[in-house]
């Protein structure tokens, strides 16, 4: 008795439960042959295990082509052998292909076996032999019953089967199986049922690879042939579905859907070719017009009406990609990929409309419409109603897409069956309305019992107005809503636009305004040229039936100055603005209306006459603008004016002369275009960034496959950006009120037409002051065209300058002494000189003017010169200059010969410190930085015939010798003064020497006889040497030389020269006898200091001290000090400064310790010349006064010591100058070398 195992297609049917998808099929079949009552008991019993335990368990699938290994579970069924189910000549098909034939057979008796059981066997055998079958197996079941029964004549179990395996499988062993008592629950029973389904499922693998493959080779050779005349893609296509099948029922959905998707791209590329005009002759009956256009329908899991369509080569191109989609939906909603189906489903409606033009498919107005619209909503459903709420609320971004498209194409067939006109629909469209629902066809069973099914709501939507509108704002709505919920606003606002779009068409425009101002705003802030226009368009109509004239006047400019618009399109618009202009003019009282200029001419360049922007008054200052208007026509204006703002700050002279201000641009300015541009900065794309790719072929280099271009900033171009634009650009969506400032001066011009391009209108300006162009006015009847800012700002200036009156020297130096020569200079400014006016100078005695009755005298301009003469007349007190006739803001020169009185006494800085402390106050005299010389100001008044206050006038003298003494002490009471002479004594040295130094000098130029007399004035005091100072300095104890880092002794001598005088017993110096029981000397006290400016000493241990010298003549004290050099060499001596000690005046009971007074610093420092204070700066430092003693004590003001340095030479100092050497510390040399 003969079986066959058979794989059937799948009917495959969907499990929903908790939100998953599960599939489940119809297992593989098995074919029986006929058999006794007896053995068809035992089958029976044995068919039930057999088909659940055999996909128990997993068994490896190793493919070919590389392909990686699955594990997969086989299910069977087991149908009787029929001939006719074994395959027959050039039969394709693996649905129905028998895989594994199986004979089953219990007998154990020889003799039966000889009569009946080969014979079936070999005719078994033949027939599979004829069909080309070489999968089969025997199986030799073994039971205990038959062995009892035919005890006597049966052969051993071994004996049977070797008989088998000789006559039937030679070759092949293992296609003979034994299975011995499968009923049982035995040991042995168990391990050979086991065996058994192990070998049933490797012998059913192996088949199914083998045929498999064999299937895919064929299906590949098909495919080859599709150039070839005769071949069809229907054909094709149910060769490659039963693979994809085949897949499907052993669960592997992933190549199934690879199938689909192999045929979806093939049947793509013949359209794509077909429209480019290689078309295939199969692609013929795909472009039979359109009959039906039911939608997609997603509940089956196979459409066998449209599949026997495409098995027949009937079906249409809709109803191909209709089922073709759903076999993917299926596959993907097995695979959990709902989202997908979302996706491809869009791609798919996109890409069905482009084949139908494509193949030039016919169909009715508004069909394809209707197939969209229930597409969209069939896959929307499908994906509801296998996803839970939250998870489609987290995908919203998924099914936007498919809202908006239906939204779209609802809208589309509303338009065109007359569902939005305010009168509804005509006759012809309830005819298109008709015909349409009548494509719809019969609603499918599977929708029937739905109440929200797309094919009711298409049909409720078109069968009236309200119902329409109803079901198209809600969608519109819930666009919107997801759209803004994932941030894409664009396309909410496009969803947006469309619906101001359907509120226009209900004559409901205050409910499009505001889809159309967001709309607008976001294509304005982002740049996008084309669609602002658009958009402004829709928004100028509205505006124009809600009666908002100004927003309308203002989108007619911008619209009327869009290059995107036609000519004559602009030209309407600009005639909006110019018959309300019109209109208004006739009506009085009424308010202007006032629109940005930037929607009607952009201000281009500023032009000053002259360039530099500043004129004086009397002179016109022109201003030239140019306008390029924006207009299509010639637009005659009332006026145009320019605003101009009065700076304060400069305008106001306050009675001071002004001259003209420098402008920073050179007469001409010109202005950005983004100041009125199409576009705001803010919107400015950024520029595309470019690149070229090329698709070489790999084997040749050098051919190209396909080249293209690529944008590498696409981030940035495709940004979104809100940024809202500047007031003064021309984009906004709601006009900014603009307005001309209150009380404004104005430039005006009349009856200006304005003609397209640029134009030049000229302003006039004679006002005094500084001025500001702040705004820009055209005037057209009541209609007022403003640009509110100008910027850069511009500047001008008409100013009046005040008469100025200057004297320069002709020399780079006035030499005191000798005549000298200077330019006087008068501008006149606004000031007419008269014949008459004349300069009254009032002289001084150390300045005189040298004089004669005439001088020659220049007048000039920027234009001409002149030549003149002028008069002068002269007497004690003042200088007579009378001026010729001069024109306002010119220029008058003249000559005048001075002179300057060298001062007898020498000339000492000002506010010089004398040795008293208290402030001499001399003449202003100064040195001259560069050549030393001392400099006089000699200041005179003018008197002008403009001004009722004088003029003062400077000027400054240069004495040419620099004469000064200086006292040289030589060490002894023997005096010498050096100077031009030698001055000596015989007896004593006066208190006072009165000195005067003559000379005659004269300019090198000048001859002998010009010589000009100089006197020095001069007086020696105290000049007496009174004290000597020697100082050495020695080294350490048992060395020769001072050494850097060791200490050295310095001693210092201080010697008086000679007892005391009058002079210096009454500045307190000295001491009388008697003032301590204990000292009987007269004696002074001294202050010295060790001070070294050069750094190169330390001194250690106190560096200044006491030292009180007796009264007689040669006394001499000895100090010594302590030092360290820092450096080696030749180094100079520190210096030693001795000072006199003046104790207080106060009673000496009082007086602190003057030890300690020293020691804190607390001595005053009085009466030195500023040139010796930097000496002190110990002391200085340390400051004047210190409280000593208890709070009480520092209650009281306590009289203080005082230092007063001696005059020049009283102090000769030996040392001045002297150096010592010092060697180094150490002979050591230490070389520091880095190698990197």
């Amino acid at each position: 008795m003969g079986y066959s195992l058979t794989y059937q297609p799948l009917t495959t049917q969907e499990k929903v439960g908790s939100g998953s998808l599960v599939g489940d099929g119809v297992p593989p079949v098995m074919s029986v042959s006929s058999k006794p009552v007896l053995f068809s008991a035992l089958f029976t019993s044995l068919y039930t295990p057999l088909a659940q335990q055999l996909p128990r368990e997993p068994m490896e699938w190793k493919r070919s082509y590389g392909r990686a290994p699955k594990m997969i579970h086989l299910e069977a069924n087991f149908v009787q052998f029929k001939e006719e189910l074994l395959p027959k000549e050039g039969n394709k098909a693996l649905l129905t292909f028998p895989f594994l034939h199986i004979y089953w057979t219990d007998c154990c008796d020889t003799e039966v076996y000889k009569a009946s059981v080969r014979d079936n066997m070999m005719r078994w055998q033949g027939n599979l032999r004829l069909h080309g079958s070489a999968d089969w197996v025997i199986v030799v079941v073994e039971t205990s019953d038959a062995k009892k029964k035919n005890k006597t004549n049966i052969l051993p179990r071994s004996s049977l089967v070797d008989k088998i395996r000789n006559d039937f499988c030679n070759k092949q062993n293992d296609r003979c199986v034994v299975l011995s008592d499968p009923l049982k629950n035995s040991s042995r029973s168990q391990e050979s049922w086991s065996a058994f389904l192990l070998k049933l499922r490797t012998l059913l693998l192996m088949s199914f690879t083998q045929n498999l493959g064999r299937f895919e080779e064929d299906m590949r050779t098909l495919r080859e042939k599709r150039n070839q005349p005769g071949w069809s893609f229907c054909d094709y296509f149910m060769v490659q579905e039963e693979l994809a099948f085949v897949f499907e029922m052993l669960q592997q959905f992933e190549d199934a859907l690879l199938q689909y998707d192999e045929l979806d791209a093939l049947f793509t590329q013949y359209v794509l070719n077909f429209g480019a005009g290689d078309g295939a002759n199969w692609l013929g009956s795909f472009c039979s017009p359109v009959k039906s256009w039911t939608g997609l329908l997603l509940r089956r899991p196979i459409d066998m009406e449209k599949r026997d369509g495409i098995q027949r080569g009937q079906a249409s191109l809709l109803e191909l990609r209709s089922y073709l989609f759903c076999r993917q939906c299926t596959l993907l909603i097995f695979l959990q990929r709902p989202w997908e189906v979302t996706q491809r489903a869009l791609e798919l409606l996109h890409n069905c409309v482009q084949e139908l033009c494509l193949l030039e498919v016919s169909m009715l107005e508004g069909a394809l419409d209707c197939w969209v619209f229930l597409s969209c909503l069939e896959v929307l459903h499908r994906i509801e109603g296998c996803c839970d709420q939250a998870q489609l609320e987290a995908n919203v971004s998924h099914t936007v897409g498919l809202w908006a498209y239906a939204t779209d194409k609802l809208k589309s067939l509303g338009y065109m069956c007359g569902l939005v006109s305010e009168r509804g629909p005509l006759s012809l469209e309830l005819n298109r309305t008709v015909d349409l629902l009548a494509g719809l066809g019969d609603e499918k069973a599977e929708t029937v019992h739905s109440l929200q099914s797309p094919y009711k709501k298409l049909k409720e939507a078109l069968s009236s107005v309200e119902a329409f509108e109803r079901h198209y704002l809600e969608l519109s709505h819930a666009a919107v809503e997801m759209y803004t919920a994932i941030g894409r606003m664009r396309s909410a606002r496009l969803v947006g636009k469309s619906l101001a779009e359907f509120y226009m068409r209900k004559g409901d425009p205050e409910q499009a305004e505001s889809f159309l101002q967001n709309a607008l705003g976001s294509y304005v802030s982002e740049g996008w040229s084309l669609p602002v226009t658009h958009t402004r368009k829709q928004m100028a109509e509205c505006q124009k039936l809600l009666g908002k004239t100004e927003n309308y006047l203002q989108t007619s400019a911008l619209l009327a100055g869009d290059a995107n618009l036609t000519n004559e399109e602009r030209i309407h618009f600009c005639q909006e603005i110019l018959t309300f202009a019109d209109q208004s003019t006739d009506s009085k009282g009424k308010q202007p209306v006032a629109l940005s200029m930037s929607y009607f001419a952009q201000l281009k360049q500023l032009q000053f006459r002259p360039a530099t922007a500043t004129v004086h008054s009397g002179t016109a200052l022109q201003v030239e603008l140019c306008l390029r208007s924006l207009m299509p026509v010639a637009v005659p204006l009332e006026q145009l004016a320019a605003s101009v703002h009065f700076n304060l700050e400069q305008g106001e002279t306050n009675g001071k002369t002004r001259g003209p201000q420098r402008r920073p641009y050179p007469g001409t300015v010109l202005f950005p275009l983004g100041n009125s541009s199409a576009m705001p900065p803010s919107a400015a794309v950024p520029s595309l960034e470019l690149e070229e790719i090329q698709d070489r072929s790999p084997s040749d280099p050098r051919t190209l496959n396909s080249t293209g271009m690529v944008c590498k900033n696409t981030h940035l171009v495709m940004r979104r950006r809100d940024s809202s634009p500047s007031p003064d650009t021309p984009n906004l969506v709601s006009p900014v009120p603009v307005v001309m400032e209150d009380g404004a001066k104005m430039l005006m011009s009349g009856d200006v037409t304005l003609l397209p391009g640029n134009n030049s209108i000229v302003f006039s300006s004679q006002e005094l002051g500084t001025y500001t162009l702040r705004q820009l006015c055209a005037t057209v009847g009541q209609v007022q065209f403003v640009l509110p800012h100008i910027s850069p700002l511009v500047q001008y200036e008409v100013y009046s300058q005040e008469p100025q009156l200057t004297v320069e020297p002709l020399t780079d130096q006035l030499l005191a002494g000798l005549p000298q020569r200077a330019k006087v200079r008068l501008q006149t400014g606004h000031y007419t000189v008269k014949k008459g006016d004349a300069l009254q100078l009032t002289n001084i005695d150390s300045i005189p003017i040298l004089t004669s009755s005439s001088c020659p005298a220049t007048i000039f301009n920027s234009t001409r010169v002149d030549e003149s003469v002028l008069f002068i007349q002269s007497s004690d007190k003042v200088t007579s200059i009378s001026l010729p006739p001069t024109p306002p803001y010119h220029t008058l020169e003249f000559q005048l010969e001075v002179l300057c009185v060298i001062p007898s006494d020498p000339v000492r800085p000002e506010n010089q410190r004398l040795t008293n402390g208290e402030i001499h106050h001399r003449p202003r005299s100064y040195s001259h930085p560069d050549n030393h010389m001392t400099a006089i100001n000699q200041r005179m008044s003018v008197d002008c015939p403009w001004s009722i206050y004088s003029t003062p006038i400077s000027l400054t003298f240069y004495i040419p010798f620099k004469a000064k003494h200086s006292l040289l002490s030589a060490g002894n009471s023997k005096q010498s003064v050096y100077c031009v002479w030698d001055v000596r004594w015989k007896e004593n040295m006066p208190v006072c020497l009165q000195c005067v130094f003559s000379a005659s000098f004269s300019s090198a130029s000048e001859e002998v006889s010009a010589f000009k007399p100089y006197h020095y004035e001069f007086q020696l005091e105290r000049v007496t040497t009174l004290y000597s100072v020697r100082a050495e300095i020695m080294p350490a104890a048992g060395q020769q030389n001072c050494h850097s880092g060791s200490l050295c002794g310095l001693e210092m001598s201080i010697t008086r020269l000679a007892e005391p005088d009058d002079d210096e017993e009454d500045d307190g110096g000295t001491e009388e006898k008697g003032q301590t029981e204990t000292e009987e000397v007269c004696s002074t006290k001294l202050m010295y200091e060790v001070v070294d400016y050069c750094s190169s000493w330390v001194v250690y241990g106190r560096s200044s001290g006491l030292v009180s010298m007796p009264a007689d003549a040669n006394a001499n004290h000895r100090v010594q000090v302590e030092l360290m050099p820092l450096f080696a060499g030749h180094l100079p001596f520190p210096d030693i400064k001795v000072f006199k000690y003046l104790p207080p005046s106060a009673n000496s009971a009082s007086q602190p310790d003057t030890d300690s007074c020293v020691e804190n610093g607390m001595l005053s420092l009085i009466d030195r010349p500023l040139d010796d204070q930097g000496d002190t700066a110990s002391f200085c430092s340390q400051g004047s006064v210190h409280s000593v003693g208890s709070g009480e004590q520092q209650s009281r003001v306590l009289p203080m010591p005082r230092l007063e340095p001696f005059s020049p030479g009283q102090v000769f100092n030996h040392s001045q100058g002297c150096q010592v050497l010092v060697l180094p510390s150490t002979d050591d040399c230490v070389l520091e070398i880095n190698a990197t």
